[in-house]
């Protein structure tokens, strides 16, 4: 098969679409380029798209959603070490401050072993042409914590936010305690210690304890130990692989199919024919335009997010995306950047997940 001549010639024959009566709204990113900067761990294996100017950053500023002390914040420091992590009130402020060269990088979640995915996150995605330049794997230990001065048989409310709830559903129901939704875990711990709130307990990290002041009743009461959150982080350019570093890459993309038997299936082949691993594949209805007529009669019109194993630098990637794009109305690149792999080590006891009981 003919490769492209270039990364650049794939970078932009992949982000084009073609246009067509399903093809959703495009955004478009800033004219502006990014400037010259310090490398980070989360890009050691990667170089940004050089700059005109030469202006020296000390320090990365990178947007996370909530409060200090919260998961995301964990996630931004272990993505880049010695950042100046930047507190924001919801996920679309993080996407705007990078866009609008505010913050350097973003760092929110995508999905959670047990929550699942964050759709808001993957609409934003599509909304502003942002780039994901890295990932994360976050393993989550929440804490049940008071005032210092109250004990556990003084805890009658629990605050949290409503996925850190639902995922201490067994621990709370035993300890009967009555639970109250809140914007983030840290910020439910902050309230608490703002207003002495005696009688009731927060969900949090063992960091939002700390910097609040709060006192640890129990570490690890999640119903299913192995809670872990994947983190993308977000730059406004996209991120190169260095020819030097052998570095394990994902690449992220969003395509729309046209209605036709089978489609799903050849658009799923050119993956296969070619021996790429999908690490991930999602349909969403398209925010415009979400339902179609079709032969079988009204249903929903599909976009599909994929992530697979390998870099816009290898020809088989180019060559896939290529043959995708000749079946595809819509097709865009989302980021190709650097696997985490450390969910691999000492994170997953197969032994201590009970839907094993089911397949045995």
């Amino acid at each position: 098969e003919r490769s492209y001549r270039s990364l650049g010639g794939t970078m932009k024959a992949a982000m084009s679409s073609r246009s067509a009566t399903r093809q959703p709204k495009q955004f478009h990113s800033s004219n502006k380029r990014s400037r010259s900067r310090r490398a980070t761990p989360i890009e050691s294996a990667t170089e940004a798209r050089p700059g005109p100017e030469s202006i020296r950053e000390e320090t990365l500023s990178v947007a996370y959603q909530g409060v200090p002390g919260a998961y995301s914040q964990e996630a931004a420091t272990t993505a880049y070490p010695g950042c100046n992590a930047v507190a924001c009130d919801n996920f679309e402020s993080a996407f705007q401050m990078v866009q609008s060269w505010t913050a350097d990088r973003a760092v929110l979640p995508i999905e959670n072993s047990l929550g699942g995915s964050i759709h808001a996150n993957f609409d934003l995605l599509l909304k502003y042409r942002l780039h994901i330049v890295g990932e994360v794997y976050l393993p989550i230990n929440h804490c049940l914590m008071c005032l210092p001065e109250q004990e556990m048989k003084d805890v009658e409310k629990v605050l949290s936010h409503p996925q850190a709830l639902a995922q201490c559903e067994g621990y709370l129901q035993k300890l009967g305690v009555v639970k109250e939704e809140f914007i983030d875990t840290a910020g439910a711990a902050k309230n608490i210690k703002e207003n002495m709130l005696n009688g009731a307990a927060a969900i949090a990290s063992a960091s939002a304890a700390e910097l609040y002041g709060m006192k640890v009743l129990e570490a690890g009461i999640q119903d299913h130990k192995t809670n872990v959150t994947r983190f993308i982080a977000l730059a406004r350019d996209p991120s190169m692989q260095k020819s030097s570093v052998k570095k394990p890459y994902k690449t992220s993309i969003c395509f729309s199919l046209n209605e036709a038997p089978g489609v799903l299936f050849k658009a799923l082949s050119v993956f296969a024919l070619r021996d790429i691993d999908l690490t991930k594949i999602e349909s969403r209805p398209m925010r415009t335009n979400p339902v179609i007529e079709s032969r079988s009669g009204r249903q929903f019109n599909f976009l599909f997010y994929v992530d697979f194993v390998g870099s816009l630098t290898e020809e088989p990637c180019q060559n896939a995306l290529r043959h995708l794009q000749e079946i595809s109305p819509y097709l865009r690149v989302l980021g190709s950047y650097p696997m985490d792999t450390s969910l691999n080590v000492n994170v997953w006891n197969e032994d201590a997940d009970p839907l094993n009981d089911l397949v045995r």
